[in-house]
């Protein structure tokens, strides 16, 4: 952690925000938000945890972000000396230092606790990304009212939620739905990427943490070599988010499938997916781009099998990936835990892959609409009200 101190300015025109983030999609959304704050504050500091497209806009990182993409409760523990060292010494950093608003970006079993004693300090704070207590432990909402001065939410039924409580929360709509255009031409991906012009291609994407790939690669590949068998001139693409998960799904690859050809793809996720006829994927943000992008898919995860069974009974929802959620009935399928083999997977592939998906765009294209909301500017204008506030 860097020792530097941060000396106060005393014009409004130099603004100190603090920002923690936990994974690479917070670091797209933290890279957003900074653009459009140094547009109203050209001389304004960020420090706290970023990533790397955070990092390149001069944003000061104190930790890695790496050491805070743990999820699910085996994983934690076995970080958590760690993960409360890190939040402990930046509780200290930014009491000792204290920023005009402090904005933690998702993470948020790490970032509410943090929020809640930062803002016990007389510091402002705004937690970016609701967490999912309309899912779950809806208790929570009673925790994020504490701990926070302003939630901004992506997803419009959120706000509904928090108003329905009396917190204070922004609907802001979604970065991605801003940065990804309305159409994404399939042609010009393969092009860039040095793809088949002809043919279907399908995109396997296990996920951007190690534990996922680690549980769903081998029904993937599994699931990879069944369409091969039925259909040869079928090509895979897989896209990772870094050399570092390249090089774990390569030797998973090397022991499962050895024989199947895949081209790996590092930092072009987006262009991987416009460039695809179907996507098998993990859960998360990714399939919000995927909506967007306008390709079917089916949607998989596995958690630790600890932590699935000891959560499983809180959840009250009837989807978990985004577009079913957005669009409040099954738009895409979803296997969660035990369901997640080749089997399963091959019948809804296949239905996806050579099958007529024009209703499926029209519904991902209302979704696109209705997130397409400037989000990054609509962001920093509450965070910029906050601030002058």
């Amino acid at each position: 952690m860097t020792k530097e101190i941060l000396v106060k300015q005393q014009d409004n025109n130099s603004p100190i925000f603090a920002i923690v983030v936990g994974e690479h999609s917070g670091d797209t959304l933290g890279a957003g938000l900074m653009s459009a704050l140094l547009q109203k504050y050209p001389q304004a500091k960020f420090i706290g945890i970023g990533g790397p497209k955070m990092d390149k806009l001069g944003f000061q990182s104190l930790f890695a972000m790496d050491e805070l993409a743990v999820m699910g409760i085996f994983e934690v523990l076995g970080r958590i000396r760690r993960l409360l060292y890190i939040r402990k010494t930046l509780t200290q950093y930014f009491t000792t230092n204290k920023p005009d608003v402090f904005i933690g970006i998702d993470a948020p079993d790490f970032n509410l606790s943090l929020e809640d004693k930062l803002k016990h300090q007389a510091i402002k704070t705004v937690h970016y990304v609701s967490p999912s207590v309309w899912a779950w432990r809806e208790k929570r909402i009673f925790k994020i009212a504490k701990a926070t001065n302003m939630v901004l939410s992506l997803l419009p039924f959120e706000k509904a939620f928090y108003d329905q409580h009396n917190v204070p929360c922004t609907f802001v709509g979604h970065p991605l739905a801003d940065d990804i255009p309305l159409y994404s031409e399939k042609t010009s991906a393969r092009t860039a990427l040095n793809l088949p012009s002809t043919g279907k291609i399908l995109a396997l994407m296990p996920g951007s943490r190690g534990g996922e790939l680690a549980r769903l690669v081998e029904p993937f590949l599994n699931t990879a070599q069944q369409l091969y068998a039925q259909d040869d001139s079928l090509v895979f693409v897989v896209p990772m988010v870094s050399a570092k998960r390249a090089e774990q799904f390569t030797q998973l690859h090397q022991q499962l499938a050895p024989d199947l050809a895949v081209k790996v793809i590092i930092n072009k996720t987006q262009q991987v997916m416009a460039a695809s006829d179907c996507l098998l994927m993990a859960s998360g943000t990714v399939t919000l781009e995927a909506a967007l992008i306008k390709r079917p898919m089916v949607i998989c995860y596995k958690f630790n099998s600890f932590t699935y069974h000891l959560f499983k009974g809180f959840v009250k929802l009837k989807w978990f990936s985004l577009p079913n959620l957005l669009a409040n009935k099954t738009l895409v399928p979803e296997l969660l835990q035990g369901q997640v083999s080749a089997e399963n997977i091959l019948t809804l592939i296949k239905e996806r892959l050579y099958q007529d998906q024009s209703q499926l765009d029209d519904a991902f294209m209302t979704i696109h609409q209705q997130l397409k909301q400037n989000a990054s500017e609509q962001a920093a204008k509450a965070v910029q009200e906050l601030y002058q506030a």
